[in-house]
């Protein structure tokens, strides 16, 4: 998996190298904006409802079992705070589309990390539920997939987002994490210090590229220029 993951990494890292200017993403119109946001909604309730049945099978199957603590969710709080502060203040848009933009891009930051985190772990879920843990997952992981999707494409409804080489180079950044992960201790839950540290730089990476989304002209490679010689 290590080696895939190197690859992916590989690939996504040259593209990057590739990309002359930043790519501007396009407004998909109101009708078709509209129906993103209320498929985000839909989403989002699946993933409350499929999460809700998971938790109470589990809490049936194996009721002794204590809950786990959660080390990452104030780290992923803090760099949303911070990512919501840096697009509003950090940006001359006008304010309307640098508040549109900063929930976004908050939302869309976590996203990135976990669509291809769950891929990775959607056979490693623990404990298996009876009498169909391939059943429990779908019921999970369905509609998680679907918010993670319709997520990351509410990044098409703000005029601030432009794809650069940076963001590349930070999602490839990410997946190196990812193989470094997969080849030492495997993907196991963070409750030790290890993958604790590893989910969270790779975290912290999928926040940073989601910021050079919405800064390309700071962040991006810019042509060389010369300047001409006064004639006389």
């Amino acid at each position: 998996m290590s080696l895939g993951l190197i690859g992916a990494a590989g690939v996504v890292a040259f593209t990057g190298a590739r990309l002359r200017r930043p790519l501007t993403t396009t407004w998909p119109g109101k009708r078709a904006a509209t129906f993103m946001v209320v498929g985000w909604v839909f989403a989002l309730s699946a993933f409350l409802a499929g999460l809700g049945v998971y938790a109470a099978q589990e809490v049936h199957d194996f009721p002794g079992m204590p809950p786990l603590t959660d080390h990452i969710l104030p780290i992923t709080l803090a760099a949303a705070v911070v990512t919501i502060g840096v697009i509003v203040f950090g940006s001359a848009a006008p304010a309307r589309v640098r508040l549109t933009s900063a929930v976004i891009g908050a939302m869309a930051a976590p996203m990135i990390f976990e669509l291809p985190f769950d891929m990775i772990v959607l056979s490693r879920t623990y404990p298996s539920l009876p009498p169909d843990p391939a059943l429990y997952r779908v019921v999970f992981f369905a509609p998680l997939f679907l918010l993670e999707l319709t997520t990351i494409a509410l990044l098409t409804l703000t005029p601030m987002v432009r794809v650069t080489s940076v963001a590349f180079y930070g999602f490839a950044l990410m997946l190196v994490v990812f193989a470094i992960w997969a080849a030492t201790i495997g993907f196991h839950y963070p409750s030790t210090a290890a993958p604790i540290a590893l989910n969270i730089v790779s975290k912290l990476l999928a926040f940073a590229t989601t910021l050079a989304l919405f800064f390309p002209g700071r962040l991006s490679r810019r042509p060389r220029t010369t300047s001409a010689a006064p004639a006389g």
